[in-house]
């Protein structure tokens, strides 16, 4: 992709002051890609390496088509100008936010990462920027906001180009402040440089993304990636009660706001109730205190608020006033979604895709649900093989009824992801095959009895599905809607028997 500044232009040796140049003299560019297929006439030319490609091998294609200079990692035997860089990806995403008029530095700019709940932290801390009164931009998986238009799909990593564009943006629509989620692809593959931040939020870390990172260790340090990113004053929000990130949090050299509900932290959360569809806790900071009350359920999304609030308190945000904004996200597409059309029993759309995430999901359904909890899911394709059998597990120990199901088979038999998800289970009598997704989530609502929870898990807001080469129309939410609309609103239910509650001694007796 590439970056084109519409005032005036950027000095490379203001970028790069230590770096080898073959210029001779500063070069001042006004436009700079990493495509050599898009290169025009007074372009700058970024020869970027990665792991299965080496834009090295293109500078001649880029000359020809008009680039002027080259940035790259080594010396070249070409007559154009080269400047030569230790990592010419991080240098690609400087030299994009320098052209963007380094927006994140004008902005109040938080980014946040963690293996689970970024997309949600990222728009709740949205809500309390918007409840004190703060005009803000949010780029994540669900939002792309305000006029910053996302080219890229949803399951995408966007480019260091479009993330600098997208701040520009922000910042010229008027907003204060701007927040960014950033999965370790994006930082491990360079796509945040040039990224500057008053505050970063690590949400929790988990094993996850091995089969793109390798290992776990190079899975902490691409998170980890985020830190430097903190300009002099910024601060960390982080998860005490996560044992990776209190071991992350010892590499960061600026101030620390830990939250938690059962180690000692900063800023701490007590549940006081919950229910199906809503809950009510009390955070505490210091000697402050303010009631939340969320339709959103699940110690999950009180960790969610948690890592919210505290980079609300950071900003200088009134614990009250960060309660309240908690409060105004009510629902977020595909995450615990309810599709209620006036059924006896609850049906929910999860974007849960991860044995970490699948499991969190089934057990704050357990702690609401009376009845039994019926779970559909599958494997995508893409991901990472190792997961299957551990999803398999998590739903046979965790949910009353497992059904598989495809989840982008892509160019991979659906019987074969669905085998290695069986070979999870302790007994595959257990497991039961629908590789029609959408069979598979009417036979699901079809099962379910009054006071149940059917999950359909996987998706969340994705609309399509992965069929060999193909990307068909598919929602999760609509094959609900329509079936509960078209068949369930005609079923008679029988009124369940009220449930008796069995309580144990305090003290149980010794046995002989």
């Amino acid at each position: 992709m590439s970056l084109r500044k519409t005032s005036a232009s950027v000095s490379l040796n203001e970028i790069f002051p230590h770096s080898f140049s073959s210029m001779g003299r500063d070069l001042r560019i006004s436009s700079c890609t990493s495509d050599p297929r898009r290169c025009r006439d007074g372009a700058l030319y970024v020869a970027v390496q990665t792991a299965d490609y080496d834009g090295h091998d293109h500078v001649m294609q880029a000359l020809q088509r008009g680039a002027v200079a080259v940035v790259a990692e080594r010396r070249l035997p070409i007559k154009a100008p080269v400047l030569v860089v230790p990592d010419s990806r991080e240098a690609y995403g400087w030299i994009c936010h320098h052209l963007a008029d380094r927006p994140s530095h004008h902005l109040k700019t938080i980014g946040v990462t963690g293996t689970n709940g970024k997309t949600t932290v990222s728009l709740l801390i949205e809500s309390i920027l918007k409840t004190a009164g703060q005009k803000s931009g949010v780029l994540c998986d669900l939002a792309w906001t305000p006029n910053a238009k996302r080219q890229t799909p949803s399951d995408a990593v966007p480019s260091a180009s479009l993330l600098a564009q997208s701040l520009s943006k922000i910042r010229r629509s008027g907003c204060s402040h701007a927040v960014v989620e950033t999965s370790s692809r994006m930082l491990a593959e360079r796509q945040t440089a040039g990224l500057e931040l008053d505050a970063a939020v690590l949400t929790n870390v988990r094993r996850d993304h091995l089969d793109c990172h390798g290992s776990v260790i190079n899975y902490h340090r691409a998170k980890a990636r985020l830190f430097a990113h903190l300009k002099s004053h910024g601060f960390l929000v982080a998860n005490a009660d996560d044992p990776a990130s209190r071991h992350l949090m010892r590499r960061v050299s600026h101030p620390v706001l830990t939250v938690g509900m059962k180690m000692p932290a900063e800023l701490t959360a007590t549940l006081v109730d919950r229910c199906a569809g809503e809950q009510t806790f009390l955070l505490t900071a210091g000697d402050e205190t303010a009631a939340v009350q969320t339709t959103m359920f699940g110690d999950h999304h009180i960790y969610n608020c948690l890592a919210a609030a505290g980079a609300g308190l950071m900003m200088g945000i009134d614990l009250t006033t960060v309660a309240r904004g908690l409060e105004a996200v009510t629902w977020l597409p595909g995450r615990m979604q309810s599709i209620c059309c006036g059924q006896p029993f609850g049906v929910y759309v999860d974007d849960a895709r991860t044995p970490d995430a699948l499991a969190v999901t089934l057990k704050a359904l357990r702690n609401v649900t009376a009845g039994r909890v019926i779970c559909v899911f599958g494997a995508d394709a893409a991901a990472d093989p190792a997961n299957r059998p551990l999803m398999g597990r998590i739903v046979e120990r965790t949910a009353h009824l497992g059904i598989i199901t495809n989840d982008n088979p892509r160019d991979q038999s659906p019987l074969q992801i669905a085998h290695d998800i069986i070979d999870g289970y302790d007994r595959p009598a257990r497991s039961h095959i629908l590789p029609d997704r959408g069979e598979a989530i009417r036979w699901a609502l079809a099962e379910a009895e009054p006071g149940d929870a059917v999950l359909i898990a996987g998706k969340g807001d994705r609309q399509y599905q992965m069929v060999g080469g193909q990307r068909l129309a598919f929602d999760d939410r609509d094959v609900a809607r329509q079936w509960l609309e078209d068949i369930g609103s005609s079923i008679e239910y029988e009124t369940p028997a009220p449930a008796t509650i069995l309580r144990f001694p305090s003290e149980v007796p010794a046995l002989n």
